[in-house]
């Protein structure tokens, strides 16, 4: 376990080396912005780094584990869907829609795998839900320096044992390579994620919670909680958006760690959002032994502190939000 955790450790170290250094000599530079909450040009695309390592560990495992190549098969070609798009946004911005496009087909793609595999229709249309908008959450809310990396971590190491077995290690795998990615990216930001990493993650974040879904059976609602923060923050901020006739799809500043992050600063807020997910990751893996009920109850009253908390963020921080 030990050697796996260093093997991807150093993946990510190594990987977002080397990607800072083909940013710097392509130009791919981030410069501040109205719509963008740094104030320093900063490379982008060192999340690559991540989606190797997942693409290296998705590989192994299917080796090691051939009762699992099928769907880690699938898994690793939405993986590649989604970074390779991201990829291209991050070198020549792209529509939207296209972006999007890509994205569904993607997660179609995994949800027919994992259908097949569990022979459930339920979980496939789960599968294809997940994926999709914890593709699109992640890629949302990278916005400050560490942010969406240190929450991939948490949530990754929380469904590594919800999930177990062959997709516990590819959710180590991904903790492990965030982990490598973060000193490049947090205090100080020296490389950004950029779209490749982004919604790479939030697809494998998606593929993990669909599998432990699977796995704690009629306990599902517990895999929603290790990445509650990010999904009250986002959805909240989209439907304002959509509510006051924005559009939404366009980068803007609005969402509550924004916000907060404007009078804060960058560490404090990535900080706070962490020990925010610890603390409520451990608390989901209290409550496994509970009944379905209870978890289910449980999870509606995180959720509404959530909601109630990112109303108190926007009330107090958003009078500068554009």
């Amino acid at each position: 376990m030990l050697e796996w955790l260093l093997v991807h450790f150093c993946i990510g170290v190594a990987g977002t080396w080397l990607a800072r250094r083909y940013a710097i000599r392509q130009s791919l530079i981030d410069q501040p912005g109205e719509r963008r909450s740094h104030t320093v040009a900063t490379p982008r695309g060192g999340g690559i780094a991540i989606v190797i390592s997942l693409l290296v560990a998705a590989v192994a495992i299917g080796i090691r584990q051939p009762g699992q190549a099928p769907l880690m098969l699938a898994f690793g070609i939405g993986l590649a869907m989604v970074a390779g798009i991201g990829w291209v946004d991050d070198h020549r911005p792209l529509s939207p829609w296209i972006r999007l496009a890509v994205h569904a087909i993607a997660s179609g793609l995994f949800a027919l795998a994992i259908g097949d595999l569990y022979d459930s229709v339920w979980l496939a249309l789960a599968a294809f839900v997940a994926t999709l908008v914890l593709t699109n959450v992640w890629n949302f809310m990278d916005g400050i320096n560490g942010l969406a990396a240190s929450q991939a971590l948490l949530a990754a190491v929380g469904l590594a044992w919800m999930a177990g077995g062959a997709w516990g290690l590819l959710a180590l795998a991904l903790a492990a390579s965030c982990a490598g990615f973060l000193p490049f990216n947090f205090p100080r930001a020296r490389i950004f994620m950029g779209d490749v990493g982004s919604g790479a993650i939030g697809f494998a974040l998606g593929a993990l919670c669909a599998v432990a879904g699977a796995r704690v059976g009629e306990k599902f609602a517990l895999v929603l909680l290790p990445v509650s923060v990010f999904l009250v923050d986002s959805s909240l901020t989209l439907l304002r958006r959509l509510l006051r006739g924005e559009r939404w799809w366009t980068p803007h500043t609005q969402h509550a760690y924004q916000a907060w992050s404007r009078a804060a600063g960058h560490g404090r807020v990535t900080v706070c959002y962490a020990l925010v997910s610890l603390g409520v990751i451990m608390a989901a893996w209290g409550a496994v032994p509970r009944d379905a009920f209870f978890i289910a109850g449980t999870v509606i009253a995180w959720y509404t502190c959530c909601a109630f908390f990112w109303l108190v963020l926007q009330k107090k921080f958003s009078g500068a939000a554009s």
